[in-house]
C-alpha cells in the first residue's frame, strides 16, 4: 500500500463519518462517531470525536499519524471563515496535548464536501434541500458558485424549516377562523399533541418545537389532496426552481448536471416529483444525476485537490 493516506470526515448535528484513503482515494476504512456541530457542542467535543475517529482509523490499518498527508472535514456551521479557521486550532491544539501532531488539518463546510462527492472532485451542480436549502456548484475551472443558503430567517425557500412553518401558519389560521380547513391540523394533534392556538404558541415559541420536523406532514396532507399544503407545496417548489435557474445565470450556463441532496428532496415523496416535474418542463438542459460518491469520501477528495495544489 502506498505510505501515503488521505482522511475525509463528514460532520453532521447527529453523527460523524469518517473514510481513509490511499493516496489513488482508494477507501480503505470507514467509521463514524458523535456529532460535529461546533456551533452548539463546542469545539473541544468535536475535537474529541475527530481525534477519536481518526485514531480508529490509524490503529486499524497499523499507520502512524505521519503516515496521513491530509485530513479535512466538512462540517456543519463551518461555512464561515472564523467559525472554520477556530476549529482547525483547536483540533490542532487538542491533538498536540493528546500526544499526536497531523501534516494538515482542513475545515470546509458540509455543502462543499458533498459537492465533492456528488461529482467526484469534477464539474457539477449540488441542490441541497433538508432542513435549510442551497445550491452549490463548480466548473471546470474549479471555481465555486453558490445561492441561496442564507438561513431560516431571510432565506432557506422551499427547506423543511420553510414547509414547516408555513404548514403550522395554515394550523394557526384555522384554529382562528382567518382560514380554510386544512388536514394538518388534525395531523398536529395526533402526532404531536397539539390541539389549541395556546398550545402551540406555547410550544413553539417557549418549547423550541423543531418547525423542520411539520414539514413531513404537509408533504403528507398534499399527498392526501389537502389544497391548502398542496399550494404551500405549489409555490415553495416554485422557489426551487429559482435556485437552478438562479445558479445557470450565474454560471452563464445552459446546460448542467444536478444532484439533488437532502431529507426533503432526496427521497421519492409528492414535493420532490413536482420539483422534478417542474424542472422537466422548464429547465429541459439539466440533468439530475445520482451522487458518485458520500460527502466523506468527497471531503478525501478535496484532502487530496488541497495537498496537490499547496
Amino acid at each position: 500500500m502506498s505510505s501515503k493516506y488521505f482522511i475525509g470526515l463528514d460532520g453532521g448535528g447527529t453523527k460523524t463519518k469518517c473514510v481513509v484513503t490511499d493516496y489513488e482515494l482508494n477507501p480503505l476504512y470507514s467509521c463514524e462517531g458523535g456529532q460535529s456541530n461546533f456551533l452548539i457542542i463546542g469545539t473541544q467535543r468535536v475535537a474529541s470525536t475527530i481525534l477519536s475517529l481518526i485514531l480508529s482509523a490509524l490503529n486499524y490499518l497499523k499507520i502512524s499519524s505521519e503516515d496521513v498527508e491530509s485530513i479535512l472535514i466538512g462540517t456543519t456551521g463551518a461555512g464561515r471563515k472564523d467559525d472554520a479557521e477556530k476549529l482547525k486550532n483547536d483540533f490542532m491544539t487538542y491533538a498536540k496535548v493528546e500526544g499526536y501532531s497531523f501534516k494538515s488539518f482542513i475545515v470546509e463546510s458540509d455543502a462543499r464536501i458533498a459537492l465533492e462527492g456528488a461529482f467526484s472532485g469534477k464539474e457539477g451542480c449540488l441542490l441541497i434541500v433538508g432542513t435549510g436549502s442551497i445550491i452549490i456548484a463548480k466548473d471546470n475551472f474549479n471555481k465555486i458558485y453558490r445561492a441561496g443558503g442564507y438561513g431560516r430567517l431571510i432565506g432557506d425557500e422551499g427547506s423543511g424549516y420553510t414547509l414547516g412553518r408555513k404548514g403550522l401558519n395554515l394550523v394557526a389560521k384555522e384554529y382562528d377562523g382567518r382560514g380554510g380547513k386544512t388536514l394538518l391540523t388534525e395531523m398536529l394533534s395526533r402526532d404531536f399533541g397539539i390541539t389549541s392556538a395556546s398550545e402551540l404558541i406555547t410550544q413553539v415559541y417557549r418549547n423550541n418545537f423543531d418547525i423542520a420536523s411539520f414539514a413531513p406532514k404537509v408533504i403528507e396532507a398534499a399527498q392526501m389532496g389537502d389544497a391548502l399544503s398542496k399550494k404551500v407545496l405549489d409555490e415553495e417548489s416554485d422557489e426551487l426552481i429559482l435556485h437552478v435557474k438562479s445558479m445557470l445565470k450565474i454560471m452563464n450556463k445552459e446546460e448542467m448536471k444536478l444532484c439533488l441532496t437532502g431529507s426533503v428532496i432526496s427521497t421519492e415523496n409528492y414535493y420532490s416529483n413536482l420539483f422534478k416535474d417542474k424542472l422537466k418542463k422548464t429547465l429541459q438542459k439539466v440533468e439530475i444525476v445520482k451522487a458518485e460518491n458520500q460527502p466523506a469520501m468527497g471531503a478525501a477528495i478535496m484532502a487530496k485537490n488541497l495537498a496537490q495544489t499547496n
